[in-house]
């Protein structure tokens, strides 16, 4: 699989499979998502990898901007071929 296969990964219920397609591996991805606290060492998702898991690749991306900026998710555009988030311009926390 090529890394631009991500893009077939966006919807709901896909973490994992986006994930090792982005990093190159499911091994990668599995002690990622186990460093974040999304996994359990026995491959299970933790309540907080359920969330993550049930929301898309763009919900994820404008949850990850909102948290580390202070802005409200609205205040973003996505950009689904890059995976990246932009401010707009009226954006107010």
């Amino acid at each position: 699989m090529k890394v631009g296969d991500s893009q077939e990964y966006l919807g709901r219920n896909s973490l994992v499979k986006r994930l090792a397609l982005q990093v190159g591996s499911a091994k990668m991805a599995v002690s990622i998502l186990i460093n974040r606290g999304d996994m359990t060492k026995d491959g299970k998702l933790t309540d907080k990898g359920k969330k993550r898991d049930a929301m898309t690749a763009e919900e994820r991306a404008l949850d990850r901007a909102a948290r580390m900026s202070g802005y409200n998710m609205d205040d973003y555009t996505y950009n689904p071929i890059t995976n990246k988030t932009k401010l707009k311009a009226n954006g107010k926390k």
